[in-house]
């Protein structure tokens, strides 16, 4: 890459010139090749060990307008106590107004308070409103911030306008990591994934996520791929390294751990951890409970053993 990464910023022009002169998406080889890597078997103790791995993973979330403070409580207490033996989550993921409920429930646990901020979902705001957003979530309890970026900005190609809004951002997370959420499902093609992933990496981005899990379609296996190529790439060229996130429709074990697969033989097993790593999930965890239920007893629980999320 010709252009110094230090410099990319500085302008329209040279942020453009930078993001369209990333390599193309090959989109029936990425398709192939994700379709290829989701056909892997993973037997008896390697799948309890990526059970108990993807478990450790999950963003357990809720986002909804009937979000209530017990049902926050309640999920935090199934964060930190899935079931009987099994690790605990990785962070809970809730709307700004319930970070300090949820902060206070986690306090002390090792499970992050993650809050989407800056106008969640669609991201149609002012600057002013998404850095006060972001501020409030932090300043409340948060530990992580999922942004979403102004994809009618981005469509429309002033890619230097979700840079600088995404440096902002960044700036007003203070010790907070900072998700940034591409929103693949409106980006139309596996180019503009990749560029998306780039800009967010170069304005600060700790993780690149998905989704918002508002909009279909959400975490595919080739857009997932296309971001852990995006995070390799980047660690190459920069030494940073960053994490990915695929958030929405991961509902099954097998989902899991077929991203699971995909880390390991994209971006490499430096991924395979909470901290570079997450399911964004709100259903997935019963069901790995459930099939971790399975190994470990012979049993299916019933539908009813597991609380619902």
């Amino acid at each position: 890459m010709t252009t110094s990464l230090a410099d990319v910023g500085s302008s329209g022009a040279t942020l453009r010139a930078f993001l369209h002169g990333l390599p193309g998406v090959d989109r029936v080889g990425a398709d192939q090749r994700a379709a290829m890597l989701g056909t892997r078997s993973i037997k008896t103790s390697a799948k309890a060990m990526a059970i108990d791995l993807a478990i450790s993973m999950v963003d357990l979330t809720t986002l909804e307008g009937a979000d209530t403070h017990g049902k926050v409580r309640a999920m935090c207490t199934k964060a930190m106590h899935p079931g009987e033996g099994a690790p605990r989550v990785a962070a809970v993921c809730v709307y700004p107004d319930l970070v300090a409920v949820a902060a206070g429930a986690l306090r002390g646990s090792g499970v992050k308070v993650a809050s989407v901020a800056t106008a969640f979902p669609s991201g149609r705001t002012s600057l002013e409103v998404k850095v006060s957003d972001t501020a409030l979530a932090v300043a409340a309890g948060a530990d992580e911030i999922d942004m979403v970026i102004d994809r009618g900005a981005f469509l429309s190609g002033d890619y230097l306008k979700v840079y600088e809004e995404i440096v902002a951002v960044k700036a007003a997370c203070g010790s907070a990591h900072l998700k940034v959420i591409l929103e693949t499902g409106e980006l139309s093609t596996y180019d503009n994934v990749r560029r998306a992933s780039w800009l967010a990496m170069l304005a600060g981005a700790d993780f690149i996520k998905t989704s918002t899990g508002k909009v279909a379609p959400a975490a595919t296996p080739p857009v997932t791929m296309i971001m852990l190529e995006a995070v390799r790439d980047f660690r190459d060229e920069t030494g940073r390294q960053v994490g990915v996130k695929p958030a929405g429709g991961i509902r099954t074990t097998k989902d899991a751990i077929k991203n699971l697969v995909l880390v390991n033989e994209t971006a490499g097993e430096d991924w395979l951890s909470p901290d570079w790593f997450r399911l964004g999930a709100s259903s997935l965890l019963n069901d790995l409970l459930m099939q971790r239920q399975k190994l470990t007893t012979g049993r299916y629980a019933g539908p009813d053993y597991f609380t619902l999320d």
